[in-house]
């Protein structure tokens, strides 16, 4: 059972297991977004989302609220990565412009408009698929996977192309990784 645009009554189908599922996929949401309402409300939605547009298919080899429920799973750890990834970025990023406020000789702090100034250079400078697909993880929120559909690239090359932008992208910004 997939949303099939062109088949009205596929989606209609489709949107009455989802509503009669609805209570007990948010009541997994939230256990999978640690009790946080607004989480839950978030992955779900998101989940969603992926179900209508095709990106999640039923392929009946399990009920349907079992299927459901592991695509909830998986969204709800992938936001959960995101926000990881985002928060240690962003850190990152304040305590290296922290350190580079108090250091010897430094011109003082650039406001935001100068710091994205800065990362539009450097992504600008980047290969165009390193760039790329830095854009699609942290810019839309893809993962790898999506990504590399996204950019009709094995998911082992965009592998490679997401380390490998990341490692340029900390040259270009004068980041350094603390062991």
């Amino acid at each position: 059972m997939t949303a099939d645009r062109s088949d009205p009554a596929e989606r209609s189908r489709l949107e009455s297991e989802l509503a009669a599922h609805h209570r007990a996929a948010f009541a997994w949401a939230r256990h999978c977004a640690r009790r946080s309402r607004e989480e839950a409300e978030e992955v779900l939605q998101m989940t969603y989302l992926k179900v209508l547009e095709g990106r999640a298919r039923f392929d009946g080899q399990s009920s349907f609220q079992t299927w459901l429920f592991g695509v909830i799973r998986h969204t709800a750890a992938d936001h959960r990565r995101r926000a990881v990834v985002r928060d240690l970025l962003f850190w990152r990023l304040r305590g290296e412009a922290a350190q580079a406020e108090t250091a010897p000789g430094a011109e003082g702090r650039l406001d935001a408009a100068q710091q994205r100034a800065v990362l539009e250079r450097a992504l600008r400078a980047l290969p165009h698929r390193q760039r790329e697909i830095l854009l699609l993880v942290f810019y839309h929120e893809l993962t790898l996977e999506e990504a590399a559909r996204v950019m009709r690239v094995g998911l082992g090359s965009a592998r490679q192309h997401y380390a490998r932008g990341k490692e340029r992208l900390r040259q270009l910004l004068g980041i350094r990784v603390r062991a």
